[in-house]
């Protein structure tokens, strides 16, 4: 399968224009032979754009969401639509469960080649340090795996790298490849080197983490999408502008590591 994480520059300033840049990575991933497109987390909006958040909140039949669908289906190419700010009561008719019957949710929909909302993912750990995104979200309550390509996919999202415990949920349900939509910001660079492998390495399964790059007042993101193969090997990376980052992933890579290096048949849960 190929891949391509698309490292859009989110601007504090416009979502048309930075839908426009989202829509336009996807088109030219697809025209590269992309089969599968990653966005990054909250790239119609911006991370920090907390004062947004609100005002641009939208349901899962959103116009954001609506204009990532039909890309995906007129090019034939899956895409993981990073992440948006979602309307929780807006999407209490979109037939996916909802946290709450209203509020706010940081939230990734898996859309199919033909434009089918296959999975939504709502973000479970929020961030709370120098950050207000604790206060204005819902944390998501559920962990959905979407078959394709030969792979099983799961997602999570930014935060989430830092707790493992939720990527051995994944392996638990089967899940060769993660994916990680993205708004890391510098100074933290050793981090978000260092827990996306440390994800792939100790669950031996790919990790596709997708970052923006951008400016805003409280903080730079810092770019750096990669990928990694279930050895921890880097397969592509970027630096902090924008880029398509892509690498081909073979299913059978995941089977391969694990029978070598037989680390998960180890695991021990019978703790006191």
């Amino acid at each position: 399968m190929r891949l391509t994480l698309a490292q859009t520059d989110v601007s504090s300033d416009s979502v048309t224009e930075n839908v426009s840049r989202a829509t336009t990575a996807i088109r030219d991933a697809a025209a590269e032979g992309a089969d599968l497109v990653v966005l990054p987390e909250l790239f119609n909006i911006g991370y920090f754009a907390f004062d947004r958040y609100a005002r641009e909140a939208e349901g899962l039949n959103g116009e954001t969401l609506s204009q990532i669908r039909s890309v995906a289906a007129d090019h034939d190419v899956a895409v993981l639509a990073g992440s948006v700010v979602e309307d929780l009561a807006a999407s209490a008719d979109s037939g996916f469960d909802v946290p709450a019957d209203e509020g706010l949710a940081n939230t990734a929909v898996f859309f199919d080649r033909d434009g089918e909302r296959r999975a939504v993912y709502r973000k479970h750990h929020l961030f709370g340090y120098d950050s207000a995104e604790s206060q204005l979200l819902e944390p998501g309550e559920t962990v959905p795996t979407v078959d394709f390509e030969e792979f099983t996919i799961g997602v999570t999202t930014c935060y989430d790298l830092r707790f493992p415990e939720l990527y051995r949920h994944l392996v638990d349900e089967g899940v060769t490849l993660t994916l990680v939509p993205s708004a890391w910001p510098y100074p933290r660079v050793e981090h978000w080197k260092l827990f996306g492998r440390a994800r792939a390495v100790e669950n031996q399964l790919y990790v596709a983490a997708a970052n923006g790059v951008g400016q805003f007042e409280e903080a730079e993101l810092l770019g750096r999408s990669t990928v990694y193969d279930p050895w921890g090997t880097t397969l592509a990376s970027a630096d902090d502008h924008p880029a398509l980052v892509t690498a081909t992933l073979d299913p059978a890579r995941v089977d391969q590591v694990r029978e070598e290096f037989p680390a998960l048949a180890d695991r021990r849960t019978d703790w006191p």
